[in-house]
């Protein structure tokens, strides 16, 4: 009775093991021919279309912040050779300068002027990027680094793009970085003379009025390079750079004071 007792029990326990086996092993299975989810396609033609013409609108509006997260989608989404791809790039750079984002603006912009050469956007691109590394360069006094970078791109645009209206605005920008330029000149120079450097002056002096003689600051140059040169006693100086005002800044604001009177006509 006993071992007939032993026998059911024995039995039981292996056919309870092959069952839980049997689970487990199915268990490994399933979990082995699972299906790996699907990679979500990209946007369709309409989709990407509609994205499009809503970053436009951003842009269009000012939407500045807005602009930028749609354009940056829009050119993940858009095929290779589209060509409103350029358009969206330069459209990135103004919503980064917009923003406040210089660097970036820079980047997207010459992007756009060195990646399609030939495109329409490509001097208009690269005007821009001589206008981010300009407004980086808002004040005369700090580091020129800056807008010596604006004034060497507006040059490069120059001689990559001349004769279009790119080329005009381009050297209007120089115009005026030029005045800038000068004037950052003239303050070392008044601050050398206030110090009684006189030497030094004449250096800053001399090299604004050869580097940027039609600037609006050059007339009042000539004058103070006037006033170092008494104060240095160089007659002969004195002389010479009061003949070249009379010559070409007649009517400089105190010219009259500093330099004596033209008697090489006096009979």
């Amino acid at each position: 009775m006993m071992a007939r007792w032993f026998s059911i029990r024995l039995f039981s326990t292996i056919l309870l093991a092959g069952t839980v086996a049997a689970c487990g092993g199915g268990a490994r299975s399933s979990s082995r021919s699972s299906p790996t989810p699907e990679r979500p396609e990209g946007a369709s033609a309409q989709e990407v279309d509609a994205l499009w013409k809503s970053a436009q609108d951003k842009v269009h509006r000012g939407k500045w912040g807005d602009a930028l997260k749609e354009l940056e989608r829009v050119l993940l989404e858009l095929g290779p050779g589209d060509p409103r791809a350029t358009q969206a790039r330069f459209y990135l750079g103004e919503a980064h300068f917009a923003l406040g984002n210089h660097l970036e603006a820079a980047r997207e912009f010459r992007r756009v002027s060195d990646e399609t050469p030939n495109d329409k956007l490509a001097p208009e691109a690269l005007l821009r990027v001589g206008d981010v590394y300009a407004d980086l360069w808002r004040r005369p006094e700090l580091d020129p680094s800056y807008g010596q970078t604006a004034l060497a791109t507006y040059q490069e645009l120059l001689n990559r793009y001349p004769g279009g209206s790119a080329a005009a605005r381009a050297q209007e920008r120089i115009s005026e970085l030029q005045e800038r330029f000068a004037y950052k000149e003239y303050r070392a120079a008044i601050y050398y003379y206030r110090l009684k450097a006189y030497d030094s002056a004449v250096l800053y002096l001399k090299d604004l009025v050869a580097t940027y003689p039609r600037t609006a600051i050059a007339p009042e140059a000539l004058v103070k390079l006037v006033q170092a040169y008494e104060k240095l006693g160089y007659r002969e100086d004195v002389q010479e750079t009061c003949g070249y005002l009379r010559r070409f800044h007649p009517n400089a604001p105190g010219s009259s004071l500093v330099c004596p009177p033209d008697t090489t006509g006096a009979s």
